[in-house]
């Protein structure tokens, strides 16, 4: 049974998602969602890759911070990144599958923290995400 927390949660991904062309456009997919949580994931395509043969660190860092956004709008409160910062740990290959798991960490007034892990399909650490996240006001359903 879900909760209606959860189910604004999904609402609220769900209006984002349908605006969001950036995040279509790399086909990243939305997991899952629930409040402060969200896990996309994204295949990493041969145009992503580098010079080195490995996935271009802005494409990871994409990944991280749509996943960012997911899990800090969960709350029907508009909200934004005010801070991000990531560690690249290993690289990814064309073919590979990334998944980036958001989770909140403190949530206080309008600002809040998000650990964001970006690993391959089988646990491998990819890269780590932190976003300070602030809220500006209005609200992602019924807005008008």
């Amino acid at each position: 049974m879900t909760s209606s927390n959860d189910d604004t949660a999904r609402a609220c991904a769900e209006a984002l998602w349908a605006t969001d062309n950036a995040t279509q456009a790399l086909d990243m997919q939305l997991v899952a969602v629930s409040p402060g949580t969200a896990e996309l994931s994204m295949t990493v395509r041969a145009d992503m890759t580098n010079g080195h043969g490995t996935c271009h660190g802005g494409f990871i860092f994409t990944l991280a911070d749509s996943a960012f956004a997911f899990a800090c709008n969960t709350y029907d409160e508009r909200t934004v990144a005010q801070h991000a910062q990531i560690t690249f740990i290993a690289p990814a290959r064309a073919g590979d599958t990334l998944i980036a798991k958001a989770v909140e960490r403190s949530r206080t007034g309008r600002s809040g923290i998000y650990d964001i892990t970006v690993t391959l399909e089988n646990g491998q650490h990819i890269a780590e995400f932190r976003g300070h996240s602030r809220t500006v006001g209005g609200n992602i359903l019924n807005a008008s």
